[in-house]
């Protein structure tokens, strides 16, 4: 049996006897010891006795709104993890309880499992917080697991890397497009228990809809047109290992319910098979997207939303890292002179302000392709200014100033001039498409790239899984 210290102290403030009841019984077999207060009045009470380590808050109370419950004991602490729970939900009810500091929003009534799998998860973040406060006094670290940089934003992603790959929890990465999501993924698994096992990566969105589930499932012979063979899916090629789900909001909301079920059971059934497996892995998944958002939008599954959101990773676009830029670039540029035999060392001073001042829409990702395109195409043993590629040589110009306005004329009044003449109609027909010209410019960028879509997406400012997307629906038309 536990010894007290290694349980969560919580505070429940509930009005309702019989529902304060039901929770604790909810909540019995957990790391827990709470503590009932039926009113505000009990609740600051309590905590003035013993702050708690986590609260679970009813708003509705007899004697006021448990929002200032909220309030008074997250200005104590800003910290500590509260629950909030209504059955008067509504998304502006959320919205004020979340901006005066609640971890979580339930609405009564809801069942034991979200009850017990929010309050693990808001617990095991603060405790997460908590590590990563005590360990801000360590000297910055210049890189991580795959990771470069020391950037105040990356300490913190570091930290939390590392914390988070002992535990078997499911970790959460959202960040723009090429901030380098599956390199976060990649790290969790390579300092983890789990890093002699498989590391499998699954992008949600370069999949057709109709084919992610044999690939994360797998199949068996004659389940579908072309299933010639059993396949092993990623399911089960990552048993013991970590499988990686990237842009996981992409996926159709029925493969979502399966997904769900496998990752509450550990079991799964292959494609056209009433056979189930077990497997055992560890759940990273990743999205360019606001999860929470697409929970709202009824995109994404709430249910899995709780499930996997567990332990959040945010990465910071790179125009919010400061002098990573050129610690990156530097990288970059011996990698790529050694890859491609040149001679190229350094950049000048002219180029290393450009490389600062531009904005990175397109984050690590964009740079690495930068610096790769100026090794390509130039040689020398310093890059200049001038071998950048032109998005970020002009990306980065500074706009001319507005010419000051003439001095005003005096006012003539001028004959109206002649409407102009109708174009002729053979002008019209010069004009294409869009849709034709963009596909146009995509297929001889890919023809150019020798088949390789990342780097043909890479140079057409765009993700690999809008390319894979458009190239899908040009095959079904």
């Amino acid at each position: 049996m536990a010894d007290a210290a290694s349980y969560h102290q919580l505070l429940l403030v509930e009005d309702s006897p019989s529902l304060a009841t039901v929770y604790q019984e909810y909540l019995r077999a957990g790391p827990y010891q709470i503590r009932h207060a039926h009113c505000i009045a009990d609740a600051l009470k309590y905590a003035n006795q013993a702050m708690p380590d986590g609260v679970l808050l009813d708003l509705r109370l007899p004697d006021g709104d448990g929002l200032s419950v909220l309030r008074e004991l997250r200005g104590r602490d800003p910290d500590l993890p509260v629950v909030v729970m209504t059955a008067h939900g509504s998304v502006a009810l959320a919205v004020e309880a979340m901006q005066a500091g609640a971890s979580d929003f339930l609405v009564k009534p809801f069942a034991p499992e979200r009850l017990t799998v929010t309050v693990a998860n808001v617990m095991e973040r603060a405790a997460l917080r908590r590590q990563v406060a005590e360990l801000a006094a360590v000297a910055p670290r210049q890189g991580f697991a795959g990771f470069i940089g020391a950037a105040p934003a990356m300490q913190a992603v570091y930290r939390i890397l590392e914390n988070a790959a002992a535990s078997r929890a499911t970790v959460f990465v959202t960040g723009e497009s090429g901030t380098g999501k599956e390199l976060a993924a990649e790290a969790v698994h390579s300092i983890s228990p789990r890093k002699a096992g498989p590391f499998i990566a699954i992008n949600c969105a370069a999949i057709p809809k109709d084919l992610i589930e044999s690939e994360i499932f797998g199949h068996v012979r004659g389940a579908f047109t072309g299933a010639v063979a059993d396949r092993v899916g990623a399911a089960r090629a990552a048993d013991g290992g970590t499988l990686f789900l990237d842009e996981i909001c992409e996926m159709d909301l029925a493969l979502q319910g399966k997904l769900l079920r496998f990752i509450q059971t550990g079991t799964f059934q292959p494609v056209g098979s009433g056979k189930t497996l077990q497997t055992d892995v560890r759940f990273v998944c990743a999205t360019n997207r606001d999860p929470l958002e697409e929970v709202r939008a009824g995109r994404f599954r709430e249910d899995l939303y709780y499930r996997l959101h567990v332990i959040p990773v945010p990465l910071p676009p790179l125009r919010d890292r400061g002098d990573d830029v050129l610690a990156l670039a530097e990288a970059f540029l011996a990698k790529s002179a050694a890859e491609e035999g040149k001679r190229f060392q350094r950049f000048d001073a002219e180029a290393r302000a450009m490389l600062m001042r531009h904005t990175w829409p397109g984050n690590v990702r964009e740079l690495e392709n930068a610096i790769r395109t100026a090794v390509v195409l130039h040689d020398g043993e310093v890059v200049t200014a001038g071998m950048l590629p032109a998005t970020v040589r002009d990306g980065s110009a500074k706009p001319a100033p507005a010419p000051a306005p003439p001095p005003p004329e005096p006012e003539i009044v001028k004959p109206a001039p002649p409407p102009p003449a109708p174009r002729a109609a053979e002008t019209t027909k010069r004009i294409r498409p869009l849709a034709e010209t963009e596909r146009e410019a995509i297929e001889e960028a890919v023809k150019l790239c020798g088949g390789n879509i990342a780097k043909a997406a890479a140079f057409l400012g765009i993700s690999p899984s809008t390319l894979y997307r458009k190239q899908e629906s040009w095959r079904r038309r």
